[in-house]
């Protein structure tokens, strides 16, 4: 029996790091992004509440596919189980390229 295949995606997004987990990713027909489908989110514990998490779980519920953009990927990863998806915010207000953040760099 085969088993099944899971991806961690790491990606920016409006000066925030997303981790989430789904079991499809690929190429999308519109030009750089990529095709992330069935979002999968771990165990949600009864006695903690990760903020982030919780934001995880609101941003993308109801969502059945996504698509993000190339240039906003950080890394894909094939893994074996669900971790716990996590919303976190970029530190040291250090930006992804080729973002700038607003900032004057003249």
């Amino acid at each position: 029996m085969s088993q099944r295949k899971l991806y961690k995606i790491i990606f920016y997004n409006q000066d925030e790091i997303f981790e989430i987990y789904a079991a499809h990713v690929y190429p999308s027909e519109m030009y750089g992004f990529i095709e992330v489908e069935q979002l999968t989110f771990g165990e949600r514990s009864q006695v903690l509440v990760d903020p982030g998490q919780e934001k995880l779980r609101t941003e993308f519920d109801g969502v059945k596919r996504t698509w993000i953009p190339m240039g906003a990927v950080v890394r894909i990863d094939e893994v074996e189980q669900v971790g716990m998806g996590r919303v976190s915010s970029v530190k040291n207000g250090v930006t992804p390229f080729p973002g700038n953040s607003g900032r004057n760099n003249t």
